[in-house]
């Protein structure tokens, strides 16, 4: 029997595959480093937490007359939790912290109190980072009476923090 003419004949099913490549495909080639070979190593801050105690916070704003309205604030709360006798230390502590936080030049400064044990940590943001890092304010800290006292820049701000016994 003759072949139907090209037109009249079924195209085959399934279609033919194609055939198989000749080579195999590679994954791309993974890209010159870029960076610099001697960069610094950086760590990143641990943000705070405050858990298990007592604790309170005030944003103010970066003014002259926000070192009273913190000591003010700090005395108050002090008073509400029935912590009377620290008050001319944590006043002058608060102070201090405070105007160097000030003396960065943020737009605002966070003040956090927190109490556990009989020991009060009073700690100031400056929410600006900056070269301005005062050496004479951890020392008139430490002469206030402060325990333990220190300070850390990031690019979140100064972060200033004293510990004093009740």
């Amino acid at each position: 029997m003759p072949s139907p003419p090209p037109e009249q004949r079924q195209p085959d099913y399934p279609p033919k595959t194609p055939p198989p490549p000749k080579r195999p495909v590679q994954p791309p080639r993974p890209e010159p480093d870029t960076k610099p070979k001697s960069s610094p190593v950086t760590m990143a801050r641990r943000r705070m937490t405050v858990v298990n105690r007592r604790c309170v916070n005030w944003t103010l704003e970066s003014a002259p007359w926000t070192v009273g309205t913190a000591r003010r604030r700090v005395l108050e709360q002090l008073h509400t939790w029935r912590h009377t006798g620290v008050d001319r230390a944590a006043g002058g502590i608060v102070t201090v912290l405070v105007r160097a936080a000030i003396a960065d030049g943020g737009r605002r400064v966070s003040v956090h109190l927190a109490d556990e044990d009989q020991r009060l940590l009073i700690l100031v943001l400056s929410h600006r980072a900056g070269d301005k890092a005062e050496a004479d304010v951890l020392p008139e800290v430490a002469g206030l009476g402060a325990t333990s006292c220190g300070t850390d820049t990031a690019e979140d701000g100064r972060r200033l923090w004293a510990v004093l016994d009740l």
